[in-house]
């Protein structure tokens, strides 16, 4: 199927690995110019290499998203390299999951740098360059702990719940200039964060990993987690033409677990 973005420039944050890298996978297959974004020069060049072993070609730029300035930067630096950025995937930075006795005001200061600010400081930039060219499209990805309280995920869950009102504002404002804003909630999916939240929930509670995990995927009516291609696949859809009337959506993809309407 054509996504009709051959040829665009689609940075995508949080590109070095987890859903960032399978959105990196899933945009390169369909020709875009691909621009990936995250802290480490190292794990973007790994990440790059993995590309080419299929064919597949990245662009990097390393860039602590934490830093408005140093967002900034990195925006103006690609679209002098590669032109102006059609699509903004948001998938860098993530909040520690955290029990409650060890949250603190430090740490929630932190769960907002690490997850909402990283996305803001980048969507500042990109929109108003979007707006001013009347097209664009971002697709945030940020999660379901947003929009159901957990004691281990307070503060990611704020930040995460910020981003979802925060996107749909940007999505009214500034769908007259042909900027689309779509958010992306993924539930339990198979990447390096699996294991952080049961490691927190098991010292939380005192009880093993792998029962904590056979509990989590027992409360999922799917009865699996999802797999990040399953979260890229989506976020490419939103990104695209096909997608042209969609903006303002917060797409739940956590199994069914969390019903509501």
């Amino acid at each position: 199927m054509d996504a009709g973005l051959r040829g665009r420039v689609v940075v995508i944050t949080g590109a070095s690995k987890g859903i960032g890298l399978a959105c990196a996978f899933a945009f390169a297959r369909e020709g875009a110019k691909v621009v990936g974004i995250s802290r480490e020069l190292a794990h973007l060049h790994a990440a790059q290499h993995d590309l080419q072993r299929e064919g597949l070609h990245m662009e990097v730029a390393a860039a602590d998203l934490r830093d408005s300035v140093a967002a900034q930067f990195v925006v103006e630096a690609i679209e002098n390299d590669f032109g102006p950025i059609d699509v903004l995937v948001n998938c860098a930075g993530a909040a520690k999951r955290t029990p409650v006795a060890e949250l603190h005001a430090d740490a929630m200061q932190a769960s907002m740098q690490s997850k909402y600010f990283t996305y803001m400081h980048m969507i500042d930039p990109v929109i108003r360059h979007m707006a001013a060219r009347g097209q664009g499209s971002i697709v945030n990805v940020v999660g379901q702990g947003g929009r159901q309280a957990n004691p281990l995920h307070i503060g990611g869950g704020a930040a995460n719940a910020a981003l979802m009102l925060a996107s749909v504002g940007f999505a009214n404002a500034y769908a007259r200039q042909g900027v689309r804003v779509n958010v992306i909630n993924p539930g339990m999916t198979r990447t390096g964060r699996v294991q952080e939240g049961l490691i927190a929930a098991s010292r939380a509670s005192g009880r093993p990993t792998d029962e904590l995990l056979a509990e989590q995927l027992s409360d999922i009516p799917m009865g699996r987690m999802a797999e990040p291609e399953e979260v890229a696949n989506v976020a490419l859809f939103l990104a695209s033409p096909l997608a042209s009337y969609v903006t303002g959506a917060v797409i739940p993809m956590d199994g069914g677990k969390v019903s509501v309407i």
